[in-house]
Formats: C-alpha cells, sequence, structure tokens
C-alpha cells in the first residue's frame, strides 16, 4: 500500500473510533494517537507492513470492557474480531485483514495471546510503551480512581521488591507498578521497543523511590 493509501485508511480508522469508542480517561483517543505514533516508529524500525500495523494499532481497543469485568481478557479478542468485520465492509484489502486481526487480539497484557508477526511484536510493544514512564504514571492512577482504588496501602505504600505481602493492585493503586507495569520490560519484542521501555521503566522507579520517602 501506499503512504496516502495508508493516510487516507488511518483517518478513516480515527473517524469509525470516534463512532464506537466508550473509553476512559485512561483509553481514549489520545492514548491511541500515542500508539499509533510509536506503532509506526516501531514498523519502520522492523521493517513490518504499515498497511497491517496502523489499522491494527488505531483500532486495538475499538471495543471497551471494564478493567474490572470478567470478560477483560476478551476485550482484544472482541476488538479484532470487530475490527476485521469493519475493515472488510469498508473494503479493505482481504490479504492484510488476518494480520490486523491478530495484530489487535495478541496486543493485550491479559490476553496472553503471543505475538506471530512483527507487525503484532511492534503493536504489542507500542501499546505496552503507553503504560511506562510519565504517562503511564497517569493513566495509573486515572484507572485507579475510576475503579475506586486506594492510591497506597495504609501500612506499606510503596513495597520492596520482592515484597512482604501479598500485592493487590485491585485494592491499591501503586501495587500495579510491581503487580504489571515493572514486568512490562522483559515482555517487549522489538529492539526500539525494549530501549524504550527500559527508559520508561525507569522513570517508573525514580516515581517509587520518591513516593516511598513521601508516604513513610
Amino acid at each position: 500500500m501506499t503512504e496516502a493509501e495508508i493516510g487516507d485508511w488511518a483517518a478513516r480508522c480515527e473517524a469509525r473510533l470516534g463512532e464506537v469508542m466508550v473509553g476512559d480517561a485512561a483509553h481514549d483517543l489520545a492514548h491511541v494517537r500515542r500508539v499509533v505514533a510509536w506503532a509506526r516508529r516501531l514498523a519502520e524500525a522492523e521493517g513490518a507492513d504499515l498497511g497491517v500495523v496502523v489499522p491494527a494499532a488505531w483500532l486495538h481497543d475499538g471495543v471497551t470492557v471494564p478493567k474490572d469485568s470478567p470478560d477483560r481478557a476478551r476485550a482484544s479478542s472482541l476488538a479484532a474480531e470487530a475490527a476485521v468485520v469493519w475493515l472488510a465492509g469498508e473494503g479493505y484489502p482481504a490479504e492484510r485483514l488476518d494480520a490486523v486481526g491478530h495484530a489487535i487480539a495478541a496486543h493485550s497484557f491479559s490476553a496472553g495471546i503471543p505475538p506471530e508477526t512483527v507487525e503484532a511484536k511492534v503493536v504489542q510493544d507500542a501499546d505496552r510503551l503507553d503504560a511506562l514512564g510519565a504517562i503511564g504514571i497517569a493513566r495509573l492512577y486515572a484507572t485507579a480512581g475510576a475503579m475506586g482504588s486506594a492510591l497506597v496501602h495504609p501500612d506499606d505504600p510503596v513495597p520492596a521488591e520482592p515484597s512482604a505481602r501479598a500485592l493487590d493492585d485491585r485494592r491499591w493503586a501503586t501495587d500495579h507498578l510491581y503487580v504489571k507495569l515493572l514486568r512490562l520490560p522483559a515482555t517487549m519484542q522489538t529492539a526500539a521497543g525494549r530501549a524504550e521501555a527500559e527508559r520508561r521503566a525507569h522513570v517508573l522507579r525514580r516515581f517509587a523511590n520518591d513516593l516511598r520517602l513521601e508516604t513513610t
């Protein structure tokens, strides 16, 4: 596909997302735009097909399932199905539809679907980068507020690594740093994504150290 064709489809995907997205402060259009921007950067570094990466990145959160829903692990598969149906109906090249669907389905941490293509690896990395660094901290506490979680455990605000207590990121937002976020760099699939993830993880660790000093 040409860059002009990809740009046209990107605009159409963004418009479609505006029609169907029922997100929250951490999963809004700004989040998707950041994921798309990083997906394009990683795709160029990895030689991935932008004709797969771009629509997958735009539509990866096209179906919203609340974080505390028992169906949360199915969100990416539902988004993949919806994206493929819509793209097919709009006349997207049929030979790329399966790859787009797989890239969307495999992006999710909770789904646990291994990415089998370079395009899926790129989209997964781009989405995970947005959970790290300064923006990751902002999204963490926005989600915690929406779920009614407390900021920190009253007796152990910032747990040590390894923690002496059982972590519970549903009750204590800061536990999520250790339950998930600081584990993400080890899951990155691309060299460029891994390098950026490590930089952002340093931001999380510095924040955690500052928070420990302020709360103990």
